[in-house]
């Protein structure tokens, strides 16, 4: 059920990417792009990463989507003319490529203490690398290692802290470009867009 489950959302999501590549109205494409946060938060709460579903929820389909329509209604909704490019048709090809790969990699099989287990682990697999190696060192030395009794917090402040800090550094690079973009602050808030500005003039 669950694999099902996955490959529909997968499918849908897709699709809406497509959509959000293909639409000529900014406005649309930004609603689009939405509605692939939301369906994205839920296929990693069913694979049960239930913090990067909330995560994914809260900054992709939420945040992310009011500063980019708050951005448009500054800067304007213009229609961009769609055109091919090889920089498009190259991207398509590596991806295509990838997912053949990964999919090779999951039927491709390994030798683990005389049984055959597929190369790439299941969702969860007890006997994954991760399971078997990472985690149970994780919960028998973090309070040791980094000084707490919360396993969670060792693992992202001391264990992961660099992959935390890059994280921290996204989240204030966007909100930073944000502010610059809206003139937050800066006496710019109380003129018209550019858009109708350049109508405007026009007339």
């Amino acid at each position: 059920m669950s694999l099902y489950l996955n490959s529909l959302l997968v499918l849908f999501l897709l699709g809406l990417a497509i959509l959000a590549i293909r639409t000529r109205r900014l406005f649309t494409s930004v609603v689009i792009l939405g509605a692939f946060g939301f369906v994205l938060a839920l296929v990693w709460a069913n694979l049960g990463a239930v913090d990067v579903s909330f995560t994914e929820a809260v900054v992709g389909a939420g945040i992310s989507t009011v500063f980019v329509l708050a951005a448009l209604r500054r800067v304007g909704e213009r229609e961009v003319e769609p055109g091919a490019s090889r920089f498009q048709a190259g991207g398509g090809v590596a991806l295509l490529c990838l997912g053949l790969v990964l999919l090779m990699a999951k039927s491709e099989t390994r030798t683990v203490d005389g049984h055959e287990v597929p190369r790439l682990p299941a969702i969860g697999a007890k006997d994954s690398p991760a399971a078997r190696n990472v985690s149970p060192y994780y919960i028998e030395h973090a309070e040791e290692d980094a000084h707490t009794p919360n396993i969670v917090t060792a693992v992202l402040a001391d264990y992961r802290g660099y992959d935390t800090m890059l994280e921290t550094g996204v989240v204030f690079t966007a909100a930073m470009a944000s502010i610059l973009i809206l003139g937050v602050g800066c006496g710019q808030g109380n003129g018209p867009p550019p858009a109708a500005r350049d109508e405007e003039s026009s007339s």
